[in-house]
């Protein structure tokens, strides 16, 4: 405890002029908060138990981005353009920031299953942690609201902003991203540090916070392009209304901010576009060797349209399914999700109400000091994390190229974030019938909508779903009078809507935490898709170079799920080859001695090769095999200077949604003019002995 003295901010009546104001003496408690700190840290614990614990039963995951991982660990050069492959043939179709963490891993510690899941489960961990602290930070700036009927104490702040952190952790798109190598955990971790770098900026109008909540989103753009860009809205408006001071200062710091974020991204860009072709890698996912239109087109607005050249799937196509408001609350999405979206939505927005209506959201409380008031502190919070969730659930819902469930981990953060801040803001003012009945209307819809969708996997589940639909209708009848009840009671019932609320999500969550998932398409939860490339289950031994990742050997053609695949154990586009003892020892013979021991069409089957054996594989045609890279020409060209060793497996890909055919040229080139063997399952060509 400490004794301060405060000085009161005007004269007294009665008082001479000159004389001072009179002070009064206060006691401030400024003891660590054991309690909070403990449960701080038992939630990060928990969470990084939940996301490792046996991690390496995924093997190498999605092993087109552990082939990255594997080449950038052991050629700059590719670490820094996100190469597939140790000889810079083509990089993979997303930026590198997610590869260059993996690539760093896997430098320091070795190639294993570990070292590169586990930075993502890290991440998962650092942004729970990130997302509370951003939320309580709002909470502790709203709660000396004189309008309070329950005024929110610090303690309580602590225990709201931990339940949103937990609902963030434990939603089971969170769990299966953050125990996976695609780009989307480094993506939400950038994503959720500038949320948390806008909250602070709003309180004291701060440039300095705002610009790093620009580098962060510049750093996103570099995991996962104009992705990043959908919460930006969200952050403009919240520091609009949320930050003290006058409008030109705001619009000027926003300026600060929005050149921080082109500087954080647009020098990457730079490089890589000034850098000649000759010396860099191929620009996987574009035409036309450009990252400029890989930003544009393949991975921006042609997600939207659908318009994806060179793609396997979009414009309303089996890779897209079907668009339209509900589609995060159908299918695996559902489950995957929407738990708890409603709830987030009606605390959220029915706070937000709470804050226009009785507070002002455009004055500072005393002129000139630059403080923000309790009421834009809530608001500036919850248009963050609301305008976060409408923003990217809208887009995901309508967007008419490809939409893969597992896309829905980007609104897990604001699902956690809008329903603590609009629940503790609720709970704080208890004392009114509508808050009462808005708490106790999303305590009983959550119970009903957990149910219904723990009936779709059937088991056990359906009877947790009726336990859960129990203990939220009476958590919610016991709600509406929760003024009258003694403390203990009130306590109890507010414990019970929040039990309600997680309890599907946890069950998922440990489903899925007990799952290996490997391949390109990955969901979470019990409840698998049909026509989505596979339910991305199953798995490889960690800690191994796996024998065979992905789907079994099969022979055809294109499938109805946007598969391609093709004679001779080449597996599928999507989820890999598979190898043989036999094939790894013919590959490993002379290796030193070429730049690529083999080539072979589409990524995820050279990334399954170039795993298995250690040594750079050609990527013919990038991740579709519809990239024109390389071209018929430039094959000839390096097959002639001995480069290239074996060429393995069919016929896949080209020429996919108007895509390049060069890989079906190659590919024709090659059985023409040379003699095909079988090697396990798999049909090699030595292109030595033309």
């Amino acid at each position: 405890m400490t004794l301060i003295e405060t000085q009161f901010p005007a004269r007294t009546a009665g008082s001479a002029d000159g004389e001072a104001a009179p002070s009064y003496l206060t006691y401030v408690d400024d003891r660590p908060d054991w309690v909070a700190r403990g449960t701080v840290i038992a939630l990060l614990a928990a969470t990084a138990l939940l996301y490792l614990w046996g991690l390496s039963a995924s093997g190498y995951a999605n092993s087109f981005y552990s082939a990255a991982a594997q080449a950038g660990s052991e050629n700059w050069t590719a670490w820094f353009f996100g190469s597939l492959d140790g000889g810079n043939s083509i990089t993979v179709d997303k930026p590198p920031a997610a590869i260059w963490l993996m690539a760093l891993s896997v430098r320091l510690f070795g190639l294993s299953s570990w070292s590169i899941l586990a930075p993502e489960a890290l991440l998962g961990v650092a942004s729970v942690g990130v997302l509370y602290a951003a939320v309580r930070r709002s909470l502790l700036g709203w709660r000396n609201s004189r309008g309070q009927t329950h005024p929110l104490t610090e303690r309580g702040a602590h225990w709201a902003a931990l339940v949103g952190a937990a609902v963030f952790a434990l939603t089971p798109a969170a769990t299966l991203m953050f125990r996976f190598n695609n780009p989307d955990a480094l993506l939400v971790f950038t994503m959720v540090l500038a949320s948390y770098c806008t909250v602070r900026a709003t309180e004291h109008a701060s440039r300095g916070w705002l610009a790093l909540a620009g580098v962060a989103i510049g750093f996103g753009f570099l995991t996962k392009m104009l992705q990043a860009f959908l919460i930006l809205p969200a952050l403009i408006v919240a520091y609009a209304i949320a930050a003290p001071g006058a409008w030109r200062k705001k619009l000027v710091d926003l300026l600060v901010a929005f050149a921080a974020l082109l500087l954080s991204a647009g020098w990457y860009v730079a490089v890589v576009e000034l850098t000649p072709a000759s010396v860099r890698p191929y620009i996987g996912g574009s035409q036309h060797n450009s990252l400029l239109e890989l930003i544009i087109s393949y991975n921006g607005f042609g997600r939207i349209t659908g318009n994806e050249v060179g793609s396997v799937g979009g414009g309303g196509g089996s890779m897209s399914g079907s668009t339209g408001i509900l589609r995060m609350f159908e299918g695996v999405s559902g489950g995957m999700i929407s738990w708890l979206i409603p709830a987030a939505l009606v605390l959220g927005v029915g706070a937000l109400g709470l804050a226009f209506v009785r507070g002002n959201l455009t004055a500072s409380p005393t002129p000139g000091e630059g403080e923000q008031t309790p009421s834009q502190a809530l608001a500036g919070g919850l248009v963050v994390w609301l305008g976060w969730l409408v923003t990217t659930a809208v887009v995901f819902s309508f967007m008419a190229g490809i939409y893969h469930d597992y896309y829905t981990v980007a609104l897990a953060p604001a699902i956690g974030g809008a329903l603590a801040l609009g629940g503790a803001a609720l709970w704080a003012n208890r004392g009114r019938l509508t808050a009462r009945l808005l708490l106790a209307a999303t305590s009983a819809g959550t119970g009903l909508w957990a149910l219904v969708l723990l009936q779709q996997a059937g088991s056990w589940y359906t009877a947790l779903g009726w336990t859960v639909l129990a203990l939220g209708v009476a958590s919610g009848l016991a709600i509406v009078w929760v003024d009258r009840l003694p403390r203990l009671l009130a306590s109890l019932a507010i414990t019970g809507a929040i039990a309600a609320g997680i309890a599907g999500p946890y069950a998922y969550s440990v489903n899925t935490a007990s799952t290996a998932h490997t391949g390109s398409i990955v969901t979470a939860g019990p409840v698998t898709g049909v026509g989505r490339g596979g339910t991305g289950r199953g798995g490889a031994p960690g800690g191994q170079r796996p024998t065979g990742m992905g789907a079994p050997t099969r022979t055809g053609t294109a499938t109805d799920d946007g598969r391609t695949t093709g004679a001779g154990g080449t597996g599928s586009l999507l989820n890999g080859a598979s190898t043989s003892t036999e094939l790894v020892s013919l590959l490993g013979q002379d290796a030193a001695s070429y730049t690529w021991v083999a080539a072979a069409v589409g990524a995820q089957n050279a990334a399954s090769y170039q795993l298995a054996t250690g040594h750079a594989v050609m990527a013919i045609g990038g991740f579709n095999g519809s990239d024109p890279s390389p071209t018929l020409d430039e094959f000839k060209a390096d097959v002639a200077t001995g480069k290239i060793h074996y060429f393995l497996g069919g016929t896949l890909g080209g020429r996919q949604n108007g895509g390049s055919g060069s890989a079906t040229e190659i590919a024709t080139w090659v059985s023409q003019n040379y003699t095909a063997s079988t090697v396990g399952s798999t049909t090699v060509y030595d292109l030595t002995q033309g």
